[in-house]
């Protein structure tokens, strides 16, 4: 057995071990690349997320990735927003969220009070030049005490900044297909407008159990992105007020020019159709 490599899973940090000053508590998710830990501070105790590159995982793309998640979540400073604390080349740590995604939330006021801080908190990287670029139920975690401390916007490491990427070619797609805009699926670049779609479609979601074009291949997402018209959701769900259907339309219209001027506008919207 001497040189063997270990396997992903024989790298995972057990419970007690420590690693980078930090004391491993369990393990919280693993990814392609990455497991996710829950893990607290040696000398402070403060609870955290570590996440850590597996070893024969951690090429240059993925490290850029993390170093990216890192850097634009620490230039952010909003409080629905994640805190970032400190990485190396191969691991950060960051805020840890005690209550799981917004689609665990039981009641639809607080899935829409949830996409109401996410907006504010996308609006608020936009003014500063910052697009998430992967806007989905995943990366909206929320508190156990909701009430109090509201829904957190995570994971930035396919973020674009519009000062330093003029000029560059476009890079490849690594979001999420089911919340794409069609704008990306074209190559052009992100925008403020692509945020807001992923975010109608996350709104989709939350209040359906599915996204706007659920289909059976990755391709078939992609033209339904790209052709087809946005769905009619009261007729599916009876319960919903056709007034829904109107406001997800312009939200991920084809053209982002159609769309609303800012998230937080769609989400009032939303907000206004359930209201009446």
């Amino acid at each position: 057995m001497r040189g063997r490599k270990r396997s992903y899973a024989e790298e995972v940090l057990r419970p007690g071990e420590t690693f980078e000053g930090y004391v491993v508590d369990s393990v919280l998710g693993q990814g392609g690349s990455a497991t996710v830990y829950r893990a607290r501070a040696a000398d402070t105790q403060q609870p955290v997320a570590l996440k850590v590159l597996a070893d024969d995982r951690a090429g240059p793309d993925q490290m850029t990735r993390l170093h990216r998640e890192f850097d634009f979540a620490q230039r952010l400073s909003h409080p629905h927003i994640v805190c970032v604390y400190r990485r190396g080349d191969t691991w950060l740590s960051m805020q840890f969220i005690d209550g799981g995604t917004a689609a665990g939330l039981d009641e639809l006021d607080d899935r829409l009070t949830a996409l109401e801080q996410i907006a504010a908190a996308l609006d608020y990287a936009h003014w500063r030049g910052v697009v998430h670029c992967d806007v989905k139920p995943t990366n909206v975690l929320v508190h156990q005490a909701f009430s109090n401390a509201g829904a957190v916007l995570i994971d930035f490491g396919v973020a674009y900044a519009v000062s330093e990427d003029i000029g560059r070619s476009p890079q490849p797609l690594v979001a999420s297909l089911p919340y794409l805009a069609p704008e990306m699926l074209r190559g052009h670049a992100p925008s403020a407008a692509t945020d807001e779609y992923a975010l109608a479609c996350t709104a989709v979601e939350l209040v359906t159990g599915a996204p706007p074009f659920a289909c059976a291949t990755p391709d078939g997402v992609a033209d339904a992105q790209l052709y087809e018209p946005p769905p009619y959701f009261s007729r599916r769900f009876g319960w919903l007020p056709r007034g829904f259907d109107g406001v997800i339309g312009k939200a991920i219209a084809k053209d982002p020019e159609l769309r609303y001027p800012t998230c937080a506008e769609f989400v009032a919207a939303v907000k206004r159709v359930f209201r009446h």
